[in-house]
């Protein structure tokens, strides 16, 4: 299936890096301008470089999401870059699991206020754009209690609600907005792999909830994300898609 996305201009936050990285390599595999950021620079130059491979206009900064003057500053660099915005994907997570305040204050901070702030600077570019979109990158731990802490999960499911809230607000300007939730998702260096190492017995607890016997793919949960942001699918707006393995039993009605 063509996409539709060769040409367009798309942004990526927390793109150096599994799910994120997916979200940046598919589009520009498509022929689509890619800018990412993530919170090392390292990272950022590494996937910069394995992106232009692909022949498309690249761009990436080392961003600390929750410094709001940072990540503005990024996407008004990113789409003078890519000479416009036309995807804005939001996928950063503090991964805050605690049960105390700081958690709650962090995961406000970078999970829920990154992809509010995010929104709103890159809406004058989306605004210029026919095929406008926003998908955010929530959670599964959004949609039902588990065993990460209760700000993880309250603010997974607040970003679900604001995807939708935008767009009802934004359905008339063409701006499409819609959520993601995976379920666990395994990748080298990633929260999972570090709990494998760490913590066997919580690693082999959650394994064991997911009836595939195993976790996801980051590309699995990527292309379902890139999918949503595409042209392709041009009448969706204000969904929220659970990409998880059948690892949460609730009806979504």
């Amino acid at each position: 299936m063509d996409l539709g996305l060769k040409g367009l201009r798309a942004l990526v936050t927390g793109g150096s890096r599994g799910i994120g990285r997916r979200c940046a390599e598919i589009p520009a595999a498509e022929g689509a301008h890619v800018s990412i950021c993530a919170r090392t620079a390292a990272d950022v130059e590494a996937t910069q470089a394995a992106l232009r491979s692909l022949d498309v206009t690249v761009h990436g900064a080392a961003v600390d999401v929750s410094d709001k003057a940072a990540l503005e500053g990024w996407v008004a660099d990113a789409a003078m870059a890519l000479g416009g915005i036309d995807i804005v994907i939001g996928n950063v997570s503090s991964l805050a699991v605690a049960d105390d305040e700081a958690a709650w204050q962090t995961c406000f901070e970078t999970d829920m206020m990154h992809c509010v702030r995010l929104v709103n600077v890159a809406m004058p570019w989306l605004e210029k754009s026919d095929t406008a979109s926003v998908t955010l990158v929530s959670s599964v731990s959004g949609r039902e209690v588990d065993f990460t802490g209760a700000a993880y999960g309250a603010f997974k499911a607040a970003i679900v609600h604001y995807a939708s809230s935008l767009a009802f607000k934004n359905a008339a300007k063409g701006i499409r907005a819609n959520a993601i939730s995976p379920g666990n998702t395994y990748f080298e260096g990633g929260i999972w792999q570090q709990i494998e190492t760490n913590n066997p017995e919580l690693f082999a607890e959650a394994l064991a909830l997911n009836p595939t016997g195993r976790m996801a793919k980051p590309e699995e949960v990527a292309r379902s994300v890139v999918f949503l942001a595409s042209p392709a699918s041009s009448f969706t707006t204000g969904a929220h898609l659970v990409v998880d393995g059948a690892l949460t039993r609730g009806v979504q009605l």
